[in-house]
């Protein structure tokens, strides 16, 4: 297990200080090729236990309208204990399948605590009705458990340039996987409120903000019986990166 652990914690972070520092990780237009690097949270989090945490929620993608690869992927790195809480990297192909949406799949490797866990990834993303941002998600994992995620995020102007952005990020398990933590039910849910200015064009975005999560149902029965934390709340700071 620790031997995929390792080259995959550090396969992410060389793939983002690579989409940082090469010039060809800024978003370009060739005809009808594409490619380009949005974070839409790269953050530090201070939590009410006095946590020491480093976030981060982007993906790369490099393609046409009618179809593109994408990289996504997140973490957050417990600073204090020099440890990955978790990390996951996801492969997707995506199409459009109407005017505001499109349909993806691909494929899931998590590193958690526990046991390392592949999933095949199918979903969709886009604009839902009054513009809110859509990315729901169902998983397959390799145990043959399924489990699904629903993100939604709003973008408020308060100016042109000022932003208040409310995000949730609800998680359901349709069966136990207790190698990692997770009962049947409703598991996790995280809610956020990031205010920030757009600055360099629109492609930095500096922000604070607001994050609550709380693990839920069976999952939290089975985390508090370990000792663990089932729920905090987070102070952000941190910025947005689209190139």
């Amino acid at each position: 297990m620790n031997k995929i652990k390792l080259p995959v914690q550090a396969l992410s972070v060389a793939v983002l200080g690579l989409l940082f520092l090469s010039p060809s990780s800024w978003a370009q237009e060739k005809g009808l090729f594409f490619y380009g690097l949005q974070m839409e949270e790269l953050e530090y989090r201070r939590g009410d236990e006095k946590e020491n945490l480093f976030n981060w929620n982007g993906d790369a993608f490099v393609g046409t309208d009618e179809i593109k690869l994408r990289w996504l992927g997140e973490a957050e790195y417990d600073r204090g204990a020099s440890k990955f809480e978790s990390l996951e990297n996801r492969l997707v192909l995506q199409m459009p399948i109407s005017t505001f949406f499109d349909a993806k799949g691909g494929v899931r490797l998590d590193t958690p605590k526990g046991t390392d866990r592949w999933y095949g990834v199918l979903g969709i993303t886009g604009l839902a009705p009054q513009w809110f941002e859509v990315d729901a998600d169902l998983f397959f994992s390799e145990a043959g458990e399924a489990s699904a995620r629903l993100d939604v995020e709003y973008e408020l102007l308060i100016t042109n340039r000022l932003i208040l952005t409310p995000s949730a990020d609800i998680n359901v398990a349709f069966s136990d996987d207790t190698e990692i933590g997770i009962k049947a039910g409703l598991t996790s849910v995280e809610a956020g409120l990031r205010l920030s200015y757009d600055l360099i064009d629109r492609a930095v975005s500096p922000y604070l903000g607001l994050v609550y999560e709380r693990k839920l149902g069976n999952t939290a029965d089975l985390a508090d019986g370990e000792g663990e934390d089932i729920e905090g709340w987070r102070a952000v700071i941190g910025t947005r990166i689209v190139f």
